[in-house]
């Protein structure tokens, strides 16, 4: 038991050390982000010490229930890969020069669009996409319009992080917690809608108190025009999106579980576009650049992290939490624990860590639990750069613009915002499942 949390506790916290510090090594060519060898290296001590053996690894990994982790990374990547081939084709950032175009000199409504633009893409399509196409684009905006580019940029990563939460494919934390617990595309949605809308409002209008006084100030800003160069590649995977979007609605109703759903329209996708190619005569770039960008290093990562949470719970570690916890106050406790907890270890840890502990709740208290996760799973992404990936990429991308944003401006912005944002929003989950 010793030996499993000290190798669980020392590899998060190498891990984030790793994520903060040193994100990435070059080796040769190429570089290789270090917090998934760490949790890699992590797994094998525990077998090596005999935490875990590799026959209850491979049980845990091939068991038939919701909480597979195999079926979880499936249907992560086959979404992410959907919306990486529409910014492929120049989707998003043809929305981002459309939203600045309608907003015209007004730093306020360009402010405004800007938020709700990200906030619809984000609901439909992978939070961490958007965040990394957007944010070129605003800080060469901004460059141009000389303006601060730091109220749009928040903006976005707020609205990114926030919206998120409303379906069940918004964010890969969302899919591991909903799915461990058989939580269908339609029932997450019946729930999740009223906290959304009152975490969305209630962030924007914390970021307009916050930066109204810089919006005031007009700009005149030369707006290149950019128009979508493939559009029949566009159409194919909107309509894949789409229909993706509609059977993972129905699948509850077809009893279908939803990764073959998202497997089948990537793959489709992937087979649509080769044969559009060939008769244009023309090179599979484009998927090759999507395989490429697939986040598949989140393959080592979920997995090492999940066979040590399994250690944890095979030493009662995670019921002892549990019960460290109680049954009062659920929704509250998981909800703003696993917001400070996903901003120690990161939350697709956090998350895979609280699909355990929530197992020891009673029937009645477990959707509480789970739910209240999820949420501190999405909100706690804009507390500090540790809460999820997108933010340590996102401070990276600024870092390269020679955006001054340092990690005490990120925490001074997070806390302002994310604070009252998770109170409404856990606030109105407790009266939703009342």
């Amino acid at each position: 038991m010793s030996a499993a949390i000290d190798i669980g506790s020392i590899t998060c916290i190498t891990m984030i050390l790793a994520v903060l510090f040193k994100p990435q090594i070059k080796v040769k060519r190429f570089f290789i982000d270090t917090y998934w060898p760490i949790a890699l290296m992590g797994a094998l001590l525990l077998v090596v010490f005999k935490s875990i053996s590799f026959k209850e690894i491979a049980q845990g990994l091939t068991a038939d229930t919701a909480i597979n982790p195999i079926k979880i990374l499936v249907l992560f990547i086959s979404m992410t890969v959907l919306s990486i081939f529409l910014d492929e084709v120049g989707f998003f950032q043809y929305l981002a020069n459309a939203t600045l175009k309608k907003a015209k000199s007004s730093q306020f409504m360009l402010f405004t669009y800007l938020y709700m633009t990200v906030s619809v893409l984000t609901i439909f399509t992978s939070n961490d996409i958007i965040v990394l196409t957007f944010t070129p684009f605003i800080c060469y905006f901004a460059k141009n319009a000389n303006i601060s580019a730091i109220p749009y940029l928040v903006a976005q990563f707020v609205a990114a992080n926030t919206w998120s939460l409303m379906l069940v494919i918004g964010n890969p934390t969302n899919i591991y917690l909903a799915t461990s617990y058989g939580i269908s595309f339609i029932e997450y949605t019946k729930v999740m809608l009223l906290p959304t809308i009152a975490a969305g409002l209630t962030a924007f209008l914390v970021l307009w108190l916050l930066f109204r006084n810089q919006l005031k100030k007009e700009i005149n800003p030369s707006i290149e025009h950019i128009k979508i160069a493939d559009r029949p590649s566009l159409i194919i995977g909107l309509i894949h999106l789409g229909l993706c979007t509609v059977i993972l609605v129905l699948s509850s109703y077809i009893k279908i579980e939803m990764w073959p759903v998202s497997l089948a329209f990537a793959i489709s996708l992937f087979v649509c576009i080769t044969i559009s190619k060939l008769i244009q005569k023309k090179k599979l770039t484009l998927l090759a650049s999507c395989i490429k960008r697939a986040p598949w290093q989140l393959i080592p990562f979920v997995i090492s992290m999940f066979i040590i949470v399994l250690a944890l719970d095979k030493y009662k570690v995670t019921d002892n939490i549990a019960g460290f916890f109680g049954i009062g106050n659920v929704t509250y406790k998981y909800g703003l624990s696993s917001f400070l907890t996903a901003n120690l270890i990161n939350n697709i840890p956090m998350s895979v860590l609280y699909s355990s502990i929530a197992e020891n709740l009673p029937a009645t208290l477990v959707n509480k639990g789970v739910y209240g996760s999820i949420i501190g799973s999405n909100i706690g992404a804009f507390l500090t750069p540790v809460g999820a990936l997108a933010g340590i990429m996102w401070t990276s991308i600024l870092k390269k613009h020679e955006i001054k944003y340092t990690f005490l401006d990120f925490i001074k912005y997070g806390v302002i915002i994310s604070v009252p944002t998770i109170l409404a929003s856990l606030f109105i989950l407790d009266i939703v499942l009342k």
